[in-house]
C-alpha cells in the first residue's frame, strides 16, 4: 500500500481577497485548480524536491491506493476524474494555498485544503498522472505545473494562468482540455478583463513588484483580443444533455473587469442529471460537495440570491499522452 511520508510544509500566506475567491484561475478563479488492477505493493512517495510545495500526503495515498485496487486507470478519464472528485468530497475549503510567497511563484498542491480552482486543477492532475501510470506527489506537481502555467512552465507570478479563460485557452492549446464551444445556445462571451491590472493592492505579489503589474496587463490584452464562447444562464439547460462526467465547468460573472468568478466539475448521477460539484466559501459547511439538484437549477437558485452569475463556459478532460 502507498504509505504516507511525513514532510514539512510552508504555510500559505496572503489570498486574492474574498472578492476574488474563485475568479483567477489556477488559485482562486481569477476570482474564487492505478493505475492496474495488481496485487497492492508498498510503493513509498518521491519527496517533493524544493522549490515545489506538497501537502496532503494522507490523502493522496488513500486516493492512489483506491484507484490502483480498483482498476480506475481502465476508465475514460471524464469518469476518472468523477471517480477522484467524488473522494475528495467533504475536504475543506481552503483558500490561498498557492500564495505561499510574494516574491518567487511556486509550485505547490495541498489535497488538505481547496477551493473551487485547486478542486478541479487537482482532480485533472490527479487524474492525468494516473492515466499514465504514474502515482507519486512528484508525479502529481509536474501535471499540475503543466497545466496551471502558461506553457506548462512556472517563471514569475504572470507566468500563473489567473483568469481561468486564459486558463482554458492555454491548456486547450496544450491538448490538456476541448473548450465546449458548440453547445446549444452558446454564443460569444461579452466581458473584458483587466481587474487584476487595476487592482494591484488586492494582490500581495503585484503590491510587492509593481513592474509585473505592467505583464499582467499585457496578459490581459490577450485575453481581450480573443473568442470566448459560453452558454447564457437561460440556455444552460438546453445543453445539459450533452454534459458529461469530469467536465470543468466555468461559471461567468458580470463583475466588471473579471471573467469567471467559481469553477468546478460535472457529475452526473445514475438518471444522468449533471449536477455541479465545488468548493466553495459560500457554503455552510465550507467543503467540497455535490449540488443536490441539476447545474441549471443551482445557477437559477444562485441568481435568486445575487445577479452576478451570467452563464457558463464548459470544457472536457483530454486522454493524456503517455
Amino acid at each position: 500500500m502507498l504509505k504516507r511520508q511525513n514532510r514539512s510544509s510552508q504555510s500559505p500566506n496572503f489570498v486574492l481577497g474574498i472578492v476574488l475567491v474563485g475568479i483567477l484561475s489556477a488559485g482562486n478563479t481569477a476570482f474564487e485548480r492505478a493505475v492496474n488492477a495488481q496485487s497492492v505493493t508498498s510503493v513509498p512517495l518521491t519527496p517533493v524536491k524544493q522549490p515545489a510545495v506538497f501537502r496532503g500526503d494522507e490523502k493522496f495515498c488513500e486516493i492512489v491506493n483506491k484507484a490502483r485496487e480498483n482498476n480506475w486507470r481502465a476508465l475514460p478519464i471524464g469518469e476518472l476524474m468523477g471517480r477522484i472528485a467524488e473522494a475528495l468530497e467533504g475536504t475543506p475549503y481552503v483558500a490561498s494555498t498557492l500564495e505561499i510567497s510574494p516574491d518567487v511563484e511556486l509550485c505547490s498542491a495541498n489535497l488538505d485544503g481547496l477551493d473551487c480552482v485547486t478542486f478541479f486543477e487537482t482532480t485533472l492532475g490527479l487524474a492525468r498522472m494516473m492515466k499514465k501510470g504514474r502515482e507519486t506527489s512528484d508525479d502529481l506537481l509536474k501535471e499540475i505545473q503543466l497545466t496551471r502555467y502558461r506553457g506548462g512552465a512556472v517563471g514569475d507570478y504572470s507566468s500563473r494562468l489567473h483568469y481561468t479563460s486564459d486558463w482554458l485557452t492555454d491548456n486547450e492549446c496544450k491538448h490538456t482540455i476541448e473548450i465546449l464551444s458548440k453547445l446549444p445556445g452558446a454564443e460569444k462571451f461579452p466581458q473584458k478583463v483587466n481587474f487584476m491590472s487595476t487592482h494591484p493592492s488586492a494582490y500581495k505579489q503585484l503590491a510587492a513588484h509593481p513592474e509585473l503589474v505592467e505583464k499582467m496587463k499585457q496578459r490581459e490584452d490577450e485575453i481581450n483580443a480573443r473568442t470566448l464562447m459560453y452558454v447564457p444562464s437561460d440556455k444552460i439547460a438546453e445543453a445539459e444533455s450533452q454534459l458529461q462526467t469530469g467536465d470543468i465547468v466555468g461559471l461567468c460573472t458580470n463583475v466588471p473587469g473579471l471573467d469567471i468568478s467559481h469553477t468546478g466539475l460535472i457529475i452526473k448521477d445514475k438518471a444522468g442529471a449533471p449536477h455541479f460539484m465545488d468548493a466553495s466559501s459560500q457554503k455552510k459547511n465550507m467543503k467540497v460537495t455535490i449540488e443536490p439538484g441539476p447545474i441549471s437549477q443551482y445557477i437559477a437558485e444562485s441568481n435568486q440570491r445575487s445577479q452576478k452569475i451570467i452563464g457558463a463556459v464548459f470544457a472536457r478532460p483530454a486522454e493524456p499522452q503517455q
